[in-house]
C-alpha cells in the first residue's frame, strides 16, 4: 500500500476544500490515506472553519499540508488556491463528505492517461447512506438552462460505462492542469455551483474532452457545507449563476435558437421553487444574474468558442435527451 503524503515526486495532488467539516474530516481523510497503487499530495484549503477542523488535521495528519482563511471565500476562491499550490500533472477535487474506495485516485489518473485529450474525469459518486445509488456520474447541460447530474438515484449498474460527459462533477473531479493552465481555473464570480460546469463548457470551447470513470467510486454525503438540498442560499446562487453561464457562453445566435427552451426551463423552474416558499429567491438570482459582470478573459475564449459552437450546441440537444431519459427511467 502507498498512502497519499504531502511530499515527494507525485503525479497527482488531491485538493480538499473545506468550511465547518470536522464531522466528515477523519473518514475522507483515512480513506485517502489508504490509496493504492500510486502516491499523491493532500492539500487542505480551509475557508474559515469555527469546529475545530484545522486544529485536527494539524494534530492528526501532519502530511496534510493547510491553507487556511480567516473567511468563507467560496468553493470556487479555496479550489483556486488549492490547485495553485500544486505542482503536479493531474490536480484531483474533493468534496470533505465523501469517502473514496481505496483505488479511487490509481483509477482517476489512468482514466487520463488513457484519453491524452480529456480536460477532466468525473467519478462515480455512490450516495453515502444508500451505497448501491448514483448520487453523479457526471454532469450534463441542455437547451432548459439546466444543469445536471447524470443518473442520479440509479443503481450502480446503470452507469458502468466509461464515456465522454458535458463536464465533471467538482466534489470528485480530476483535471490535467496543463489544460486548466490554457483555459483559466474556477471563475471565482460564481462562489460555488454551476462552477464545474462552466469550467467544463470553456474546457469544451477549447476543443477538450471530459470524461466519466466509474471504476473510481467514491461516496458522497451530500449538502455538506450549505445544508439540505433546496435551501435559500443555494437557491439564489444557482438561479444567478444559470443566468451568467449563458450570457458568458452563448453568442446571441445560439441564445436565440434556445430561447424558447430557455424559457420554459426558467418557468418551470420558477414554479418549482415557488412551491417551496422560494420563488421570489430563484427570480431574484435570475435578476442578480442578468445584472453580473462579464470578465475580461471571457473574449479570449472568443475564437475557440466560435469554431465550437455549433458542436456544443448538439451537445445541448444530447443533454436534453439525456434529461429526458433520466425521467422516464
Amino acid at each position: 500500500m502507498r498512502e497519499c503524503a504531502s511530499d515527494g515526486m507525485h503525479e497527482v495532488t488531491v485538493v480538499i476544500p473545506n468550511w465547518n467539516g470536522m464531522k466528515y474530516l477523519p473518514d475522507c481523510l483515512s480513506s485517502l490515506h489508504r490509496q493504492t497503487g500510486i502516491s499523491c499530495r493532500i492539500i487542505l484549503i480551509d475557508n474559515g472553519s469555527g469546529d475545530g477542523s484545522v486544529e485536527y488535521v494539524r494534530e492528526n495528519w501532519p502530511s496534510v499540508r493547510i491553507r487556511a482563511f480567516h473567511r468563507n471565500t467560496g468553493f470556487c476562491h479555496a479550489v483556486n488556491a488549492g490547485i495553485s499550490l500544486s505542482r503536479t500533472p493531474y490536480v484531483i477535487l474533493l468534496n470533505n463528505d465523501t469517502v473514496c474506495e481505496p483505488d479511487f485516485v490509481l483509477e482517476m489518473t489512468e482514466g487520463m492517461k488513457r484519453h491524452p485529450d480529456a480536460f477532466s474525469g468525473s467519478a462515480r459518486m455512490m450516495q453515502m447512506y444508500d451505497r448501491e445509488r448514483i448520487d453523479d456520474a457526471g454532469d450534463f447541460y441542455c437547451v432548459l438552462g439546466w444543469a445536471f447530474a447524470d443518473g442520479k438515484g440509479k443503481p450502480a449498474s446503470a452507469r458502468d460505462r466509461e464515456h465522454q460527459v458535458f463536464s465533471a462533477c467538482a466534489g470528485a473531479a480530476i483535471y490535467r492542469r496543463e489544460y486548466l493552465e490554457q483555459t483559466g481555473f474556477f471563475d471565482e464570480r460564481h462562489f460555488a455551483y454551476l462552477e464545474d460546469v462552466d469550467l467544463g463548457y470553456r474546457a469544451r470551447e477549447a476543443g477538450y474532452e471530459n470524461w466519466y470513470f466509474p471504476k473510481a467510486v467514491v461516496y458522497h454525503a451530500g449538502s455538506g457545507a450549505s445544508g439540505s438540498r433546496y435551501n435559500s442560499f443555494k437557491t439564489e446562487l444557482v438561479s444567478r449563476n444559470s443566468v451568467y453561464l449563458i450570457r458568458k457562453h452563448m453568442p446571441c445566435w445560439q441564445i436565440a435558437v434556445n430561447s424558447p427552451f430557455l424559457l420554459a426551463g426558467f418557468l418551470t423552474k420558477t414554479a418549482f421553487f415557488a412551491k417551496r416558499g422560494m420563488g421570489r429567491l430563484y427570480v431574484q438570482g435570475l435578476m442578480k444574474g442578468l445584472g453580473m459582470e462579464i470578465p475580461d478573459g471571457n473574449r479570449k475564449m472568443a475564437v475557440w468558442r466560435g469554431k465550437n459552437a455549433v458542436k456544443i450546441q448538439r451537445e445541448l440537444w444530447k443533454g436534453l435527451w439525456i434529461r429526458v431519459r433520466n425521467l422516464m427511467g
